[in-house]
């Protein structure tokens, strides 16, 4: 019995031995997207490495080494032609078929790339199908070595929305893209294949792109940086109604982008019209500021009015503003890594207090023709200077110590670099950009439709009922609510349309640009004639009124 009951003991042992280190292997943390194991290729490697399309992203902690995960599918594929048994790969991120190929095809080859089936050759006698390749018989006639068959392995591969194959280029915030998230795979093993005398074709199939963004066909370029980068040297591209021809002199991996169309030559024009803009603007804000100091000096009540101090605000930092763009074009990356940084920060400061003061007028202009009653706010215009001013001043120092400012590139649909300037740097800094930036504008700029939409139902109803009528006067109304547009930003709203083609992006690059002019000519009818005849003469009454109560 003691034999028995000692051998049960130890089998006992023996397993919680093997449960307590079966616990400890699932608690250690498994880094599978740091790029380890790159010569493992098993369907457990596969799908854990195809994880990491998801899990690396740049907001998330996952740790991920994006240059180790992309070799490991670059040699994958050398692997399917070299090692690999398989002739088929049938997965929902992977797609590949290997197969032997005659030197001495007589006919060229075509192979279907339908991102729901594995490949498979298309014979002559069969429809083409949308998404295909083309490979020339002449590719296999021109290889080196006298080898009577070659194998070939097709992959399409699905990267997923992470970082992985995006490359810097697409890392601008600018809405750039892989079509479909889809990569287009071809290789003979590691045999390099370059310069061919006739391109392979690929065609990817899709919908007409929008108005302002081109399908660019490109390669993936392991040599390019510290992690790669998409090319385009020895392909071209050729768009057409139901899909892209991509025609390369290579194989290697391919896919299809989707980017902002402007050029350089465009870029050029929008930035020349830009400064044009804003110098001339800069001369109608200087002289608001002028007149309103004349005004102040002349003027028994004008110091105690909240309106005219509110506009001069918005004049002086859209001054500033337009100082500090001409300052950043102009100088482009000319500088330090720190003297870009700077400039950078200023000029989102001083963006940010022109989205602010534009917020500050619509919630001024709700106070005196909408809301009217109970409208008393101890130093009031104090309080708005330290929103004014302050606020972007806490957002910058949020981003700046993010490092978030730096050098940014605007390339071209051919990845040639169209403009550099100091601004958020490329690549991490895009959420930053659209946090305090896109989003920061649509807050201030929908709150100032909402108030002169509101504005705009008053004047038109309500004093039309109460209102003494003369000629003209629907006439006034429309200038009044023109000049006050100009106060809460209405030409900024413009870069909402700028999708529907490069005809808006020269309309909001010119009257955003002339914003300045706009309310120095509201500013002059609303103060400098006399208030008993100027269009706006409501308007500056309530202001009155509005000041008197806080006084």
């Amino acid at each position: 019995m003691a034999m028995p009951r000692a051998l049960g003991a130890l089998l006992l042992q023996l397993l919680l031995l093997l449960a307590l280190g079966q616990e400890n292997r699932t608690e250690e943390p498994r880094h599978s997207c740091l790029g380890d194991n790159l010569d493992e290729y098993g369907a457990f490697d596969l799908k854990d490495k195809a994880g990491c399309f998801t899990k690396c992203r740049q907001s998330e902690s996952e740790p991920c080494d994006v240059g180790n995960l992309q070799k490991y599918w670059l040699n994958y594929e050398a692997h399917l032609v070299e090692e690999a048994l398989t002739e088929k790969v049938n997965t929902s991120f992977l797609k590949a078929l290997v197969q032997n190929v005659s030197t001495s095809t007589a006919e060229d080859l075509y192979f279907s790339l339908k991102p729901s089936q594995v490949p498979r050759q298309v014979m002559k006698d069969e429809d083409k199908p949308p998404d295909r390749v083309r490979l020339p018989k002449s590719l296999f006639e021109s290889l080196p070595g006298n080898r009577s068959a070659v194998r070939l392995a097709i992959t399409v591969l699905d990267i997923g929305p992470g970082t992985l194959f995006k490359g810097p280029q697409l890392s601008l915030g600018d809405g750039s893209s892989v079509l479909n998230n889809r990569l287009v795979g071809l290789s003979l093993g590691r045999m390099r294949v370059t310069r061919l005398a006739e391109p392979l074709e690929i065609i990817f199939s899709h919908q007409r792109p929008p108005p302002n963004m081109t399908f660019t066909c490109v390669f993936w370029d392991a040599t390019k940086g510290p992690t790669g980068d998409w090319a385009s040297e020895g392909c071209s591209t050729e768009v057409g109604p139901e899909g892209t021809v991509c025609r390369c002199d290579h194989l290697t991996f391919f896919t299809l982008l989707l980017r902002p169309i402007l050029d350089q030559s465009t870029v050029q024009i929008l930035t020349r019209i830009s400064q044009a803009g804003c110098g001339v603007s800069m001369i109608f804000l200087a002289f608001t500021i002028v007149l309103y100091a004349v005004l102040r000096l002349s003027r028994q009540r004008f110091k105690s009015e909240d309106a005219p101090k509110i506009h001069v605000a918005l004049s002086g930092s859209l001054f500033l503003l337009n100082l500090a763009f001409l300052i950043t074009v102009g100088s482009g990356s000319k500088g330090s890594d720190t003297a870009c940084w700077a400039r950078g920060a200023v000029y989102h400061y001083f963006l940010l207090c022109v989205f602010t003061w534009m917020g500050l007028e619509a919630f001024h202009l709700y106070l005196l023709a909408v809301r009217v009653f109970n409208t008393y706010f101890g130093h009031y215009f104090l309080k708005l200077s330290l929103v004014g001013w302050g606020l972007p001043a806490l957002m910058v120092i949020g981003t700046g110590s993010a490092n978030s400012y730096g050098l940014h590139t605007i390339r071209d649909r051919e990845n040639r670099t169209s403009l550099e300037l100091c601004w958020f740097r490329d690549g991490t800094a895009t959420y930053a950009l659209y946090i305090t930036v896109h989003g920061y504008f649509l807050i201030t700029f929908l709150f100032g439709m909402v108030v002169l939409a509101l504005v705009t139902w008053k004047i038109f109803t309500l004093s039309s009922a109460t209102a003494v009528k003369e000629r003209g006067q629907n006439r006034k109304k429309v200038l009044t609510l023109l000049g006050l547009s100009s106060l809460v930003g209405v030409t900024w709203g413009l870069a909402i349309l700028t999708p529907l083609g490069l005809s808006t992006v020269y309309i909001f690059t010119l009257f955003n640009s002339l914003q300045g002019v706009f309310i120095c000519c509201w500013f002059t009818v609303l103060y400098l004639p006399s208030q008993s005849t100027t269009v706006s003469s409501s308007t500056a009454r309530l202001d009155q009124a509005h000041s008197a109560s806080q006084e």
